[in-house]
């Protein structure tokens, strides 16, 4: 339901309008004349005016004017029985969404004001996505790190960044992706425009054109209105499509299409909308053998790998470790509104053990984890995942000989031996039938390990 205001001279006109726009569920008020119209747009804000262009004492021009500058939101449909190009493009000029001209059907002013209405809440709603937006966290994020490796990556961004040319970013889960993404933009001339992204594999199969290209009201069930894909909400600003990868085919194609003829068009619309936002897509997958093993678009590929940033896995960078370590130290101690504590040697020595296979996030994770169950000012050892002190103390078994203070050897050796399974299993992508050959066991006696360490689901 929304809220409009009539402005016509002639009765019989006012009173059908009056009708009509009620029979369809909105609050409608009329006025006579330009003088009483403009009085009433002083007094409050409409959704919608209908006003005939020429009225008996004043003009249909200065009730739209009067209407934009009391509330831009508000729409203007302008009725004239004297339609001409130029009073048409003076009036669309001032503000007004379209014009009708009379006689008109009945059916036509009702497309016309539902168009109107419908493109308010579209407005509304991207204002209401941008806020969002707009709200997460600081406006530039960093790229922690001063390795040979990092360094590499933060020169390649300084050098794209100005540019509106697509990058993809690629590398396992976890390494930063988007920490990159946002950072290209923020570092670009668009940063005053929305950074929007989606993880196109979060997105169920059937919603995700949907989501990127947006949809007219009544093209599928459930579509009860119009809605605004990621494109357009995006407007000049940036697009972010993490786990590109993972897109349907058919989705595949509408994508080429939009970085090729920079157009998109709504499902189940006929209309093609210019789009202005620049793409950075990200991926933990092997793009080029998903090409060709036929799960990736070929022509898709090479239009989003015009430059492709790589970012390394934490393993790759050792010597990052120390500043990540005490930056989420710092950090996580700050939002539990607490004292930074500091590292035990013997917990620093396992943290920097430790390969982190989840990388930069799960470096977090285990941080904040450590941070959380800390009781004193010292982070000790026993708040360490399993799997962080079972690393170090494999490292130890291969690298040093046995501890003078000596060691409690089962521990040891469950610890050993959950790592390994660990890491066969990461190896393998879960496969547990692979997991077995790697390590030269029979099915069944993998499934007992696990079991027994309580990995795996099983």
């Amino acid at each position: 339901m929304a809220s409009i205001l009539v402005v016509d001279d002639e009765k019989s006109m006012r009173e059908l309008l009056e009708i009509l726009l009620k029979k369809a569920g909105h609050e409608v008020e009329t006025e006579a004349d330009a003088a009483r119209a403009l009085d009433r747009l002083g007094a409050g804000s409409f959704d919608l005016v209908v006003t005939d262009l020429r009225l008996g004492r004043g003009s249909g021009l200065e009730v739209l004017k009067a209407a934009k500058a009391n509330s831009p939101k508000t729409e203007v449909v302008v009725v004239t029985a004297f339609a001409t190009t130029e009073n048409a493009i003076q009036a669309m000029k001032l503000g007004a969404y379209d014009y009708v001209q009379k006689p008109f059907k009945v059916d036509e002013l009702q497309l016309v004001v539902d168009k109107a209405l419908e493109h308010r809440a579209l407005l509304a709603e991207n204002r209401v996505l941008r806020h969002r937006m707009g709200d997460r966290g600081p406006r530039v994020p960093e790229i922690l790190g001063s390795s040979a490796a990092i360094n590499e990556v933060r020169q390649l961004v300084e050098k794209v960044a100005p540019t509106r040319t697509t990058v993809l970013l690629t590398g396992a889960s976890g390494t930063g992706k988007e920490v990159v993404a946002r950072t290209i933009h923020e570092k670009g001339n668009r940063r005053e425009q929305p950074f929007v992204a989606i993880n196109c594999g979060a997105i169920p199969e059937g919603l995700i054109e949907s989501e990127l290209f947006g949809h007219e009201k009544g093209s599928f069930t459930g579509a009860v209105e119009a809605k605004l894909g990621l494109f357009e909400v995006a407007e000049a600003g940036t697009l972010f499509l993490d786990e590109v990868g993972d897109l349907p085919v058919p989705v595949q194609v509408k994508l080429l299409r939009a970085l090729q003829e920079r157009k998109i068009r709504r499902v189940g619309g006929s209309a093609d909308i210019a789009i202005a936002a620049r793409i950075l897509a990200a991926t933990n997958r092997d793009l080029a053998e998903d090409v060709k093993a036929g799960r990736f678009r070929e022509d898709l590929y090479y239009r989003l790998n015009v430059i492709q940033v790589r970012l390394p896995a934490l393993r790759e960078r050792r010597e990052d470790l120390p500043l990540f370590l005490d930056h989420y130290v710092e950090r996580f101690a700050a939002e539990l509104g607490r004292a930074k504590p500091g590292l035990d040697p013997e917990t620093l020595r396992f943290l920097l053990a430790y390969d982190y296979p989840g990388n930069v996030r799960e470096l977090a994770n285990v941080v904040e984890r450590a941070v959380t169950l800390c009781d004193g000012d010292t982070v000790l050892p026993a708040v360490l995942p399993p799997a962080v002190r079972g690393a170090a103390l494999g490292r130890v078994s291969h690298e040093t000989e046995l501890p003078g203070e000596g060691l409690d050897l089962q521990s040891h050796l469950d610890a050993v031996e959950r790592s390994i399974l660990e890491e066969a299993l990461k190896r393998t992508n879960g496969v547990k039938t692979e997991a077995a050959r790697l390590l030269s066991l029979t099915f069944r006696s993998l499934r007992y390990r696990l079991a027994k360490y309580g990995i795996g689901g099983e």
